[in-house]
């Protein structure tokens, strides 16, 4: 079994500065994520995600939201990326994501940044929405880890993801964490504008497990492996029964699972009825029904609802 955090076998390896070539030769034309806008982003031009040449981040610092194995006792690291590759109508984090909340920086920022988390005591770097800019993030890790950076490295992303682009982070990211959204690609279309949502999102959490593995835990602090999120939608928009099939079925029984409770209407969501509503309390018990009867064995149990 590979040491954690990985990336420091490539630094030292110097594998590093290979992966962080390629990611780059990804942006110019761009191939980064599944939408492969192929702009030139390296000169400044801009796809859907709307992030040019440079980082682009809106804020920082401990996050004591996240799974019980990312928070601990000192909080997550959370860094939260301006913009998505993704466009989803009901985005929680709307002033990030589609209106751009968030300032561009130096990658040698970026990495100081992650250096700060560290001192302050966090437990890893939660890369929040990291698709779009995952060729500044590696090199930002190569910079910080040559000062020092030794925590596991959170890819927290919207399951939107190119194959190609992952292998190259094969070694780099100890704990990847993709929502599953749907298995509708027609309701992704609609909610997300984005294609073939369903089979993007399998292969690309069977590539995340290949690398990781199932969840690792060591004194209740994460270490290595996968952790997958659901969101329940209104309506079941969100196809909750194939989701968790897919996982124990496909994936791993043994699959960290957040099946989350939290949604409520935000940005468009108002014009996309159920959309404007919560979730009903029959709607939350049938999905975690469906998690037990499924067994799935790992259920983020942070959330007193899930013992209601």
């Amino acid at each position: 079994m590979k040491a954690y955090p990985s990336y420091l076998e490539l630094l030292a390896t110097g594998e590093l500065d290979r992966r962080i070539t390629a990611l780059y030769d990804r942006m110019s034309p761009c191939r980064i994520c599944p939408r492969e806008c192929k702009v030139d982003r390296l000169r400044g031009e801009r796809g859907v995600c709307k992030v040019g040449s440079k980082p682009m981040v809106s804020s920082y610092g401990p996050h004591f939201g996240e799974e019980r194995p990312l928070v601990g006792t000192s909080g997550s690291g959370a860094i939260f990326f301006t913009y998505c590759n993704m466009a989803c109508v009901y985005c929680q984090n709307w002033e990030i994501s589609h209106l751009g909340e968030g300032d561009e920086i130096e990658v040698e920022d970026l990495a100081k940044i992650m250096l700060i988390l560290q001192v302050w005591g966090c437990h890893n770097i939660n890369l929040v929405t990291p698709t779009h800019q995952i060729a500044f993030i590696v090199e930002a890790i190569k910079i910080a880890a040559e000062k020092g950076l030794s925590l596991p490295i959170v890819y927290n992303c919207g399951g939107y993801e190119s194959i190609d682009t992952l292998k190259l982070l094969d070694g780099i990211i100890d704990i990847y964490m993709p929502d599953i959204k749907y298995m509708d690609d027609k309701v992704a279309l609609k909610l997300s504008k984005v294609k073939g949502y369903s089979c993007v999102v399998k292969e690309a959490i069977k590539e995340m497990h290949r690398q990781v593995g199932d969840l690792i835990i060591e004194g209740g602090i994460a270490k290595r492996g996968l952790i997958v999120r659901h969101l329940v939608l209104p309506g079941d928009l969100s196809q909750t029964e194939e989701v968790i099939k897919f996982i124990v079925t496909e994936i791993s029984p043994q699959t960290y699972f957040n099946l989350m409770d939290q949604y409520r209407p935000c940005g468009d969501a108002w014009k996309y009825p159920p959309l404007d509503r919560k979730i009903t309390g029959d709607e939350w018990k049938r999905a975690l029904e469906l998690a037990m009867n499924y067994g799935l064995k790992r259920l983020d149990n942070r959330r007193a609802r899930f013992w209601d």
